[in-house]
């Protein structure tokens, strides 16, 4: 995979670790699964009550 500046920028901005730290520390990584999969689940849950709340109308 080719990994471009923009992706870079990304990585910096939402994770605070580049690329090469992130593939290359396990440790690194889990954090970043980690907290990808908590911004998941906050966004499916926040859909959630958002549709409730529009079919309630």
């Amino acid at each position: 995979m080719n990994y471009t500046s923009e992706m870079e920028k990304a990585m910096h901005q939402a994770h605070g670790i580049s690329y090469e730290v992130y593939s290359s520390n396990v440790e690194a990584r889990m954090k970043v699964e980690q907290k990808r999969e908590q911004d998941y689940v906050k966004g499916k849950l926040l859909i959630a009550r958002l549709d409730s709340k529009v079919h309630s109308i």
